[in-house]
């Protein structure tokens, strides 16, 4: 594991141009070398909090407690209001009922407000989502409203905080294999089939899958990268008020295209 010293300068000469709060974890999974910068800083999630929300389930749903082809009703009471993100609420405005797979792609494909609300009830609520994360070793990471809540006060949407090194420990989980190796390339979606939608059984890759096919921020992890970078990410965004826009955020992975030959290769 090293620290990579000169990445973190070029990094940080970036982060001038933003004349904002910058926080940044990076870590090469298969060696564990980092580079970060106030990566032990708070910064609110926005709808990057609906990946560890989703995978809340997935686990519930690896040890038999729910069923991915279970129809959860969703009521118009349910809906996130006008001007919060939701693809669900606009094509089913009276409600309706969804499979928990339905709820997961629009969660993670569409960043949809009402979906994650609904997985976050299933999921136990915050209290449970938490207990998840603990589980897993993530602790410097705090769920505890809905977007519902999010959407009426302004300030609400701190209290759903990250740490940068959280983050990268996240996406750590999601990629290196379960018998605690390091061969990262397992569960990344380079790797996958196409028809990765039936590898929801298998762990969590399903999510992996609903990462790499999301539409939102085009301009973010995938902005400057060579056409054809294997990207799976979950954007988050807030408004703006007052002139002050609360977060720009990104969470992801990348499989650069010579580690992607390697992994094609295995």
């Amino acid at each position: 594991m090293k620290h990579d010293a000169e990445l973190e300068k070029q990094i940080a000469k970036i982060a001038e141009a933003a004349k904002g709060k910058i926080g940044v974890a990076a870590v090469r999974l298969e060696t564990g070398d980092f580079a970060a910068l106030n990566a032990d800083r708070h910064f609110p999630m926005q709808s990057v909090y609906k990946l560890p929300i989703s995978m809340a389930v997935m686990e519930k749903i690896k040890l038999g407690e729910l069923d991915l082809d279970e129809k959860i009703g969703v009521t118009k009471e349910d809906m996130v209001r006008e001007g919060q993100r939701s693809p669900l609420r606009d094509k089913n405005p009276d409600g309706g009922e969804f499979t928990i797979r339905e709820l997961i792609r629009l969660a993670l494909v569409e960043s949809d407000g009402t979906a994650s609300d609904i997985l976050m009830r299933v999921a136990g609520g915050p209290y449970e989502i938490q207990s998840y994360l603990t589980q897993i070793g993530i602790r410097d990471m705090k769920i505890l409203n809905t977007e519902k809540e999010i959407g009426k006060d302004w300030q609400t949407q701190y209290e759903n905080w990250a740490m940068p090194t959280a983050a990268a420990d996240l996406i750590r989980h999601l990629c290196i294999s379960d018998d605690g190796g390091s061969e990262a390339g397992l569960n990344c979606p380079a790797v996958m089939p196409v028809d990765s939608l039936s590898m929801f059984h298998d762990e969590l890759r399903g999510i992996l899958y609903q990462m790499a096919i999301s539409t939102p921020g085009a301009k973010r992890l995938k902005g400057l990268l060579p056409a054809g970078t294997a990207v799976a990410h979950k954007t988050g965004t807030s408004g703006t008020q007052n002139g002050v826009t609360a977060a720009t955020n990104d969470i992801g992975i990348i499989t650069l295209a010579e580690l992607r030959t390697v992994h094609d290769a295995a």
